[in-house]
């Protein structure tokens, strides 16, 4: 079947979660009418799995009460052991502050002090109460605030239920994006002058994640096969507290409003390894603390799942407190666990989380290419970006910070170029480019037995969790790498999707899908083994040391070949604090 029809807009955002929403509300603030928007989401737009983040966002609010722009980055900078961009930390901070107002402006609920200013409260890693919040639901009334706002506005169009296949690179410039609508079952060509990556990020690597199903790292996989580098892929966050069986987050709102960790024996066992901190250490620090309780014989095993797990202790916040700031935390744990968190501890563990790494940008979100320039018309947003503002590990509150600061720099700079270009000079691909992609997509009907693609990704997921999870070695790696690369092999030789109809074909969209995870697990696995320290998340027990003399650089990564990479190295961009050992 032939592309139904080529779609026109100005700026297309791919992806409609809190980063390319305020995207989008950045764009008709500023221009209104003048640049025509389309908005690509995989899912209905109000289901994207923004609305999922519950516990802040950081922003400096009250410098009279001894927070400071230096302290957020100096926070920053250590929580990502030294691997962060210093340029673009101070970027950031500097910009938050503006945006926890407008959205405030805007309508965003955010909890109150008693004396009405916006309430603030402590986060792992910050040496101020700097997490803004609304509850424990901050990402949900986070969305509905920027939705809201967008819809006073005219000249865009949303693509709900449209799955994006691939992006188009071409000459140095961005070319276009192919997708499918879902419930046409046809393929289409988006073309513009400039587009916005901000399809979030790849939790679902792992069978054990906050993520939602969506979640299976799409940015970073039409990204890398239209041969734009991934930048520090292999730093994966795992969140401390994984409720126990699900995955589901647990906030680190609880442990900010007071929370403790306990082991099998009772023990509030943070004061082993973050005296300082607590429970409130970074989530590289307390996630391998609770690991590291867990293979030593000091937790408690679910019998069901088998999962090992520590508890979370609510029980002396009282009721009043619980149903004021973590309401959402104790409907969770009783829905999903059984346990109210008002009469007995949360069972929890280390879970996937966030990616520190993504496509590599600039300071300023455009993408860039292998040689470090920009590629013309591309920025990417949110977690999809790797502006290297985390660096080895984002501290809590810093990721939809980003969102709202990497939206706002991408919509303005979008518009901004778009205004610059005429639509007689936006090229689409070449046609056999067209042609390659209609291939690809509808040749996986065609194959009349096999494997399921359920399978291959079940199996990635299973070597994902076993070899790069909190703790991580050489052998292991190299086992899981190769496995990897065997199911690679398999998904291109044998992978069958059953459903031959083309409306509404999900089993051909988790085949698509299983394709972005492979995609990624190599990228992340092949970065992941050639970095021999340990670093914020990425920690080896072969080698168990930060080692600055020959990896303090950003792994660049990019596909060349079906199962091979190529590896290069750029330095880390200093321009205040030098490395110092990290101790909380």
């Amino acid at each position: 079947m032939a592309v139904a029809e080529t779609i026109y807009h100005d700026v297309l955002i791919l992806g409609s979660g809190i980063a390319g929403l305020r995207a989008a509300v950045e764009i008709k603030r500023k221009y209104g009418e003048k640049v025509n928007v389309g908005i690509i989401s995989k899912v209905h737009l109000m289901r994207s799995h923004s609305v999922s983040a519950e516990g802040g966002t950081a922003a400096v609010l009250y410098p009279e009460e001894g927070d400071s722009f230096a302290l957020h980055a100096w926070d920053t900078v250590k929580g990502a052991d030294f691997l962060a961009d210093q340029d673009v930390v101070w970027n950031f901070v500097k910009l938050m502050p503006t945006e926890i107002l407008l959205l405030d402006h805007w309508g965003m609920p955010w909890s109150r002090r008693p004396d009405g200013k916006i309430a603030q409260r402590p986060f792992g890693g910050h040496s101020f109460p700097r997490a803004t919040f609304a509850a424990d639901k901050t990402g949900f009334y986070e969305m509905q605030t920027l939705y809201n706002k967008l819809l006073e506005y005219d000249g865009w169009e949303r693509y709900d239920e449209w799955f994006i296949t691939n992006i188009v690179v071409e000459d140095g410039a961005f070319r276009g994006v192919y997708a499918i609508n879902l419930r046409e079952g046809k393929l289409y060509l988006f073309k513009a002058k400039a587009a916005i990556i901000a399809m979030g990020g790849g939790g679902r690597l792992y069978h054990f994640t906050t993520y939602a199903h969506t979640v299976t790292g799409d940015a970073y996989a039409v990204a890398w096969r239209a041969g734009i580098p991934l930048k520090d892929i292999e730093f994966v966050q795992f969140h401390p507290t994984g409720l126990i069986p699900s995955g589901i987050l647990i906030s680190e709102g609880a442990r900010g409003e007071g929370g403790y960790l306990i082991n099998n024996k009772g023990e509030r066992f943070m004061a082993r390894y973050a005296p300082q901190k607590m429970e409130l250490a970074p989530r590289d620090v307390v996630s391998r603390a609770m690991m590291t309780e867990i293979m030593e014989g000091r937790g408690f095993k679910h019998e069901e799942s088998g999962l090992e797990y520590v508890l979370l202790d609510l029980r002396h916040l009282g009721e009043e407190k619980i149903n004021e700031r973590l309401p959402a935390i104790r409907e969770i744990a009783i829905r999903y666990a059984g346990v109210d968190p008002v009469e007995e501890p949360i069972p929890v563990r280390p879970v996937a989380h966030y990616t520190m790494g993504g496509i590599r940008t600039d300071t300023f979100y455009k993408v860039l290419d292998v040689e470090g320039k920009w590629i013309r018309g591309l920025f990417a947003a949110g977690e999809a970006a790797c502006a290297s503002l985390h660096g080895a590990n984002r501290l809590g509150t810093n990721s939809t910070a980003e969102c709202l600061v990497s939206g706002r720099i991408t919509g303005l700079l979008a518009a901004e170029y778009a205004l610059k270009v005429s639509e007689n000079d936006v090229k689409g691909p070449e046609p056999e480019r067209t042609k390659k992609e209609e291939d690809w997509v509808w040749g996986f009907l065609k194959r009349e037995s096999g494997i399921p693609s359920y399978e291959i990704r079940d199996n990635t997921r299973t070597i994902m969790g076993k070899y790069f999870y909190v703790f991580r070695d050489g052998d292991g790696m190299a086992t899981g790498l190769a496995k990897i690369k065997e199911y690679r092999k398999l998904f291109r030789e044998k992978v069958y999707v059953e459903d031959k109809e083309r409306i509404y074909n999900t089993d051909l969209v988790a085949a698509l899908e299983t394709a972005n995870i492979l995609d990624v697990a190599l990228a992340v696995a092949s970065a992941a083994l050639n970095r021999t320290e340990s670093r914020g998340a990425h920690y080896r027990f072969d080698y168990p040391k930060r080692d600055d003399e020959n990896w303090l650089k950003h792994t660049i990564i990019t596909r060349y070949a079906e199962d091979d990479v190529s590896i290069t190295y750029e330095p880390v961009r200093i321009t205040t604090w030098l490395p110092i050992e990290r101790k909380y």
